[in-house]
């Protein structure tokens, strides 16, 4: 079966966000002055090829731990769905 996995990545919240800090400091700018914060990740879709959606779980979560995410900085969550 095939299965969609979305997934987002975003930095550790004890971290600094220097993309997400210029954003938020150019809001007012834009008279968006109520925006006091702004985080900036990634979001990333993978197409899976998978037996079950508990093996596509498992296909997306190790390519998260090995690959798509940097542990020391970042965390991440991700939804399954079959296509």
């Amino acid at each position: 079966m095939a299965y969609r996995a979305e997934i987002d990545i975003m930095p550790l919240k004890e971290l600094l966000d220097p993309k997400g800090k210029a954003v938020a400091n150019n809001m007012k700018s834009l008279q968006l002055a109520a925006v006091k914060d702004v985080r900036i990740g990634k979001h990333i879709t993978l197409e899976i090829q998978a037996g079950s959606e508990e093996e596509a779980r498992t296909m997306t979560e190790t390519a998260c731990k090995k690959l798509l995410a940097n542990p020391i900085m970042e965390s991440y969550t991700f939804e399954v769905f079959p296509m």
